[in-house]
């Protein structure tokens, strides 16, 4: 592959990963709401007496769309749960390769499954104009909106793992080196 086509896909990597490291930190953010709220649902259900199902399920909602929409920037940062006893102590080339074969063999698939797999289910969702199923819970559109994240989810997996493998790809051909700050692949000299 000619060098100024890696260099191209090499800035294209890194742009794709700066806008999934975003949606993650905006992401990040939901934490914070869902810690201000809980204490909201505990000091008006036990100093007033007074609570909302819909407000309970609120937590509940943005603690899952915090995993769904920080699993491509827990990727990206590399922070995912590895059982590395062996590639710890790889070269850089051979990490290469297994992240290569690993994206390719077992990611870019599953994202794959994830966005196609989900796609019905929130299709009928939208559809049916779905609510909670708990008497005074979320109202359509929330519960859709949150089934919606199961294929943006995919999405930004199979964009991570595509990420990834063009920095492997690039560093077996020798066309890319770690920096210091953060790991990033930048194109080679």
């Amino acid at each position: 592959m000619a060098s100024g086509t890696m260099n191209r896909l090499l800035r294209l990597a890194n742009a794709v990963e700066r806008l999934i490291v975003r949606i993650g930190e905006a992401a990040a953010w939901l934490t914070f709401f869902m810690a201000v709220i809980t204490c909201l649902v505990a000091v008006l259900r036990y100093g007033f007496n007074l609570g909302w199902i819909w407000l309970q399920e609120t937590i509940t909602w943005m603690h899952a769309a915090v995993f769904l929409l920080a699993a491509g920037y827990t990727l990206a940062r590399d922070e995912h749960v590895r059982v590395d006893i062996f590639y710890r102590d790889l070269s850089p080339q051979r990490q290469a390769l297994v992240n290569l074969c690993g994206g390719l063999i077992f990611l870019l698939p599953l994202s794959g499954c994830l966005v196609a797999g989900s796609l019905e289910y929130v299709q009928t969702s939208w559809l049916i104009r779905e609510s909670s199923r708990e008497a005074g819970g979320l109202i359509f559109p929330f519960p859709s909106l949150l089934k919606t994240l199961l294929p943006v989810t995919g999405a930004l997996l199979g964009l991570q793992a595509c990420v990834i493998c063009v920095r492997s790809s690039a560093l077996l051909l020798g066309r890319a080196g770690r920096t210091a700050a953060g790991g990033k692949f930048q194109a080679g000299n």
